[in-house]
């Protein structure tokens, strides 16, 4: 079973950039589709990102299309979250998981093997 564990986390201030990786256990991550996930204080978890296992496509929620980037780097097993100009209600912990479901990609019930999470802390 994938094992994913996210780092990158931090406390920035407003307009700054962070990036996150989630590097993952086994080579069938480089087969698998990869998504970002975030969960604020007393909300459920929301989907940010997803990437096709090649790379070749990716899909944004919209509260981060323009700013966020996902990407992958199979040979190192990792998959990254390049975050820029981050604002206040980007503060969440964000979470990297692997979809095995075949619902819409931004269905947190397509995903399992969720890493343990990573704080992101925006402040004015």
């Amino acid at each position: 079973q994938v094992q994913l564990v996210e780092s990158g986390g931090g406390s920035v201030q407003a307009g700054d950039s962070l990036r996150l990786s989630c590097a993952a256990s086994e080579r069938t991550f480089s087969s698998t589709p990869m998504g970002w996930f975030r969960q604020a204080p007393g909300r459920t978890r929301a989907f940010v990102a997803v990437i096709t296992p090649t790379g070749s496509n990716t899909y944004y929620s919209d509260s981060v299309k323009g700013r966020f980037t996902i990407s992958r780097d199979n040979a190192k097993n990792t998959v990254y979250l390049q975050m820029n100009s981050l604002k206040q209600e980007d503060t969440a912990v964000y979470y990297c998981a692997a979809r095995f479901g075949s619902g819409p990609w931004y269905d947190v019930e397509s995903y399992s093997n969720w890493g343990q999470g990573t704080q992101v802390t925006v402040s004015s």
